[in-house]
């Protein structure tokens, strides 16, 4: 038994070593279960390094004020709009990249590489500069106390103003993760992440000769760490040894492949930004009931997102997968993938949902120990977490749609379960009903639960192996 025990771990140790070193990136052949761990292992560091960054980033913050606290909650309530345009990119990049290294067409890959950079560099010029006029009338659109704008609008200014490097990280790792270069991504924001943690507190409390800036130096730290990884990705594109390597040839912007882009991209955008601006919505409702409940959810939401990311991982591997199985005309293989990904997945989400559900309210007060912020906040983990397994289902499932560049099908689930099921839900059973912050809670899980048997009912039908890109 021992022995055979070693075995295992050996070889998950050998495994695991493949997987960050990244020396395997054909997908299409061999074992599933070996193909997911493969692509998960590199996906989930990379979603970890993120959120351990949003969560050191938002520990340092809230040494400096509530209000400072609350800047980021009401910031990255509008920047997650610059997410979903390049998140939706991104999915478009995954599934067109995934598909031509399936048909083992690398020049197309480089090609549509070259075009998703390019679109990326002109969007995030256009939100910069309206970021940096705008930013204190976008916090004051978002209910922001004068105050409160007064001193956070340099974070929002700097954020915004410097979202190029944001969607460059985004959009460059996306291209990597469809070529099965997954331990690239992840080493690109291991880079970014670490030089984050290493500078907020020296941007934020100031550092020698670097003056204090409050909460505007986390911005400040974000921006040259992520634009340090993109300078290091754009390396390892041009130099280094990826499955795509660009040469300077390859730079020329070619309209049909870009067009094809945007089609694709566009699902991927509508999907994020039906998400997300429920999610604003929501924060709108939420800060009804005062700063302290507000820092109370902001706090949960960040925590959750820690936990999530793992989960995340497991996600795009599916989309990998789809992508170059439906490349490789294998589309049963594709879907064997996904339901075996979802089963690891809501293993993994059920463990972290017991824990919220006994240890809530020591872990909010990690952040914070005023009791109304620790109420509020250890509330939110327990009432979400009821919902974790099916959220584990319903992330893959859409996962899966976008790496097959269904981006349609998931764009219509968001529609029906945030917008017609989710914001309603909320606003009655908060503000009419008088059930307070709660309200929110129990439709932010309801509105979950329902994504995932609409996600599986859609997918079983499978449409989805039809989609050309």
């Amino acid at each position: 038994m021992t022995h055979q025990h070693t075995n295992s771990f050996k070889k998950f140790i050998q495994y695991f070593w493949i997987a960050i070193s990244g020396k395997e990136t054909e997908f299409t052949t061999g074992s599933i279960r070996k193909a997911i761990f493969m692509l998960s292992i590199p996906m989930i560091l990379e979603m970890l390094m993120e959120s351990i960054f949003a969560l050191v980033d938002i520990a340092y913050v809230s040494k400096v004020s509530v209000n400072a606290v609350a800047t980021i909650g009401l910031t990255e309530s509008v920047i997650t709009l610059v997410y979903a345009l390049a998140i939706g990119l991104s999915m478009a990049a995954t599934a067109i990249v995934a598909r031509r290294i399936g048909e083992k067409d690398v020049d197309g890959a480089r090609i549509a590489a070259v075009q998703a950079i390019s679109l990326g560099v002109v969007i995030s010029i256009v939100i910069g500069v309206v970021g940096i006029i705008f930013a204190k009338d976008i916090l004051a659109l978002m209910g922001g106390d004068p105050d409160l704008i007064a001193e956070g609008y340099g974070y929002t200014q700097f954020l915004i103003g410097g979202n190029i490097t944001v969607v460059l990280l985004f959009l460059i790792n996306a291209i990597f993760r469809g070529a099965g270069n997954a331990s690239i991504a992840m080493w690109a924001l291991v880079l970014s992440n670490g030089l984050n943690i290493i500078l907020d507190p020296m941007f934020i409390f100031g550092f020698g000769p670097i003056p204090e800036m409050g909460v505007k130096g986390a911005a400040v730290a974000t921006n040259i760490g992520r634009g340090t990884a993109v300078l290091f990705q754009l390396g390892i594109l041009f130099f280094g040894w990826g499955k795509i390597k660009l040469m300077a040839k390859d730079l020329v912007l070619n309209f049909k492949v870009m067009l094809n882009l945007i089609k694709v991209s566009l699902g991927g955008i509508a999907q994020f930004l039906i998400g997300t601006s429920s999610w604003i919505f929501l924060m709108r409702i939420m800060s009804e009931f005062g700063s302290e409940v507000l820092a109370g959810y902001t706090i949960a939401i960040r925590v959750m997102m820690f936990t999530l990311m793992p989960s995340w991982g497991m996600s795009n591997a599916a989309a990998t997968l789809v992508g170059q199985n439906l490349g490789a005309k294998q589309p049963d293989r594709a879907e064997r993938s996904v339901w075996k990904t979802g089963k690891y997945n809501a293993y993994f989400m059920g463990t972290v949902s017991l824990v919220y559900l006994i240890f809530a309210n020591t872990i909010v007060s990690w952040f914070n120990t005023t009791p109304e912020v620790v109420k509020s906040g250890a509330l939110c983990l327990q009432v979400i977490a009821l919902g974790y397994i099916f959220y584990a289902y319903g992330m893959v499932m859409t996962q899966a749609f976008n790496g097959a560049g269904d981006t349609g099908t998931p764009t219509k689930i968001n529609l029906i379960a945030f917008w017609v099921f989710q914001l309603p839900l909320a606003y009655i059973s908060a503000l009419v009903l008088g059930w307070g912050a709660t309200g929110v809670f129990v439709a932010i899980t309801a509105a979950e639960i329902l994504i995932a048997v609409l996600a599986m009912i859609w997918f079983k039908k499978g449409k989805w192996k039809k989609v050309q890109v």
